[in-house]
């Protein structure tokens, strides 16, 4: 039998990744400006022209990456195997928190986005959390 909040959780993530990479590929500088402003935005897209077209084709890449998992995720909402979904679950869990300490350790040093990143460890972990809550609701169910 399957959860359907292991569904609706993939759902939800799925939705986020490939709206997010969809936006990092076609979208960077206009989601730079309404994040950051206009100042840091220019920073970030780069100096010279070859800078830019660096900066420009790893942010594409990136994107293209988050959509690939945005698709992985989409895919991996329909299994049903109870064991998979809790694997995969704390391996979410795991990424999650990863990613928090990794913005702990080096975004926050970075003066461009030094007062950004703060609100990005809040969102991993609440992304997380929404697996925990996954994970906690399935125990509740097999052992009740």
């Amino acid at each position: 039998m399957a959860s359907s909040g292991f569904f609706l959780i993939c759902l939800l993530h799925s939705a986020v990744a490939l709206t997010s990479g969809a936006m990092m590929i076609f979208y960077t500088n206009e989601v730079f400006v309404f994040g950051y402003g206009f100042e840091i935005a220019s920073k970030l897209v780069g100096s010279t022209p070859h800078d830019q077209l660096l900066i420009r084709t790893s942010d594409s890449f990136s994107g293209l990456l988050l959509f690939a998992i945005g698709f992985l995720l989409f895919m991996v909402a329909f299994v049903k195997d109870r064991e998979f979904q809790g694997f995969f679950a704390k391996g979410c869990v795991l990424l999650h928190v990863v990613m928090a300490i990794w913005r702990v350790c080096f975004e926050r040093k970075l003066e461009t986005l030094d007062h950004d990143w703060l609100r990005k460890v809040v969102g991993d972990l609440v992304l997380g959390l929404s697996w925990v809550f996954f994970l906690v609701y399935s125990w509740r169910e097999k052992y009740d």
